[in-house]
């Protein structure tokens, strides 16, 4: 990682290397002229084998600020000076947020391959406004019922009721965070637009919520979810998928995500250019390379989770380079893949609530918690 190349640079100059000696090696010379780009971003979209050959290509280092969860990310971006991130990759849900509150910048449509997306990808919802666009569709993926095969067949798991059967009883798992259980459940329930519900249907979904409690053994973070599932601990999670069971699978387990018959959820995950921004230029061609085939690839087979990708010429690099993830993750280009699931109407975008608060879902997840 250039981090630890850099690192290793100064333990030799304070192990004595001549003054001479540094200023004569191109290598060094290229370091002390690196440019720095800034991101705020989930973990492992900065891993080396993601960006290294961006940063090696543009004489960069990527500095990278982790979070875990929307609400997690507008609080660090809130609480930040403007131009402290040059590139924001956010949950596409949040992007109406960043832009309102004004943390992020409009970008220029022509800048980016906006003709090569899928048609169900472009003019994406939530990120143009008054025909500018201020995010870039990065990659996408399903929620339903993750379970291990061992402990839920994909029989079962075809209907979230199948949580509530005896023999799950105290092994069922929810990832800690209530936009995505609670979307699912909302399915479950039979609403159209789950996360736009009145007061009735809401209180359906909270009593809905409330009944799966005494199935439930815990309430984990991304490690933990990892642990349980592998091991058979919990037989499903409602409300993940890929991101969690592609890497288990990657390793050997026998686990999976089944989109049920009520419907999935759409997860997105989107780039822009941060407010005040010092370094827009190379944040916009940071942008560029993450769309190009490469950079596709490279986001869709991300170590920390995979992904499927929006792009046209991405799905033909990965079906060219790596067919057998490319028929894992449903993204082949002869015959089904994923887009037959949008189009058929069985996923429902992530979003935030409609007609509650992010406050009030919030409030109703950490009872449930505590019951």
């Amino acid at each position: 990682m250039t981090h630890s190349i850099i690192t290793s640079r100064r333990r030799l100059i304070k192990g004595g290397l001549a003054a001479a000696a540094v200023l004569a090696s191109p290598t060094v010379l290229r370091a002390q002229g690196q440019r720095e780009l800034s991101m705020l971003t989930w973990a492992g979209h900065a891993d080396p084998d993601v960006i290294g050959a961006f940063e090696e290509e543009h004489n960069v280092r990527i500095r990278a600020k982790e979070y875990v969860g929307g609400d997690q990310m507008l609080a660090q971006i809130a609480q930040s000076p403007a131009g402290t991130y040059d590139v924001v990759l956010a949950d596409a849900e949040y992007v109406v947020q960043l832009q309102q509150a004004g943390f992020i910048e409009p970008l220029a449509a022509e800048d980016y391959p906006f003709d090569d997306f899928f048609p169900e990808f472009q003019n994406f919802r939530g990120h143009w406004f008054d025909g500018e666009p201020y995010a870039v569709f990065l990659r996408f993926g399903f929620l339903g019922l993750s379970h291990n095969r061992a402990a839920m067949s994909e029989a079962e798991a075809r209907s979230y009721r199948s949580m509530w059967d005896s023999q799950h009883e105290g092994r069922i798992g929810h990832f800690d965070w209530h936009l995505p259980n609670l979307g699912a459940l909302s399915l479950l329930n039979g609403n159209a637009s789950p996360f736009d519900l009145d007061e009735q249907h809401w209180t359906e979904l909270t009593d809905t919520m409330m009944s799966l409690r005494p199935q439930v053994r815990g309430f984990y973070d991304y490690g933990g979810m990892l642990s349980a599932l592998r091991s058979g601990e919990v037989a499903a999670i409602p409300g993940i998928g890929d991101w969690i069971t592609g890497v288990l699978a990657r390793d050997g387990a026998d686990v999976t995500t089944t989109i049920p018959e009520e419907g999935g959820l759409q997860w997105t995950e989107s780039l822009s250019i941060g407010a005040g921004s010092k370094n827009q230029d190379l944040a916009r061609t940071f942008i560029q390379y993450m769309m190009s085939p490469e950079g596709q690839v490279k986001t869709a087979t991300l170590k920390a989770y995979p992904a499927m990708i929006p792009t046209k010429a991405g799905w033909a690099r990965l079906n060219d380079e790596q067919p057998g993830e490319a028929q894992r993750q449903n993204m082949v280009l002869n015959g089904p893949n994923a887009l037959d699931e949008i189009r058929a109407g069985r996923i429902r975008l992530r979003e935030l609530p409609v007609q509650q608060s992010l406050e009030t879902w919030n409030d109703a997840w950490t009872r449930y918690k505590n019951a």
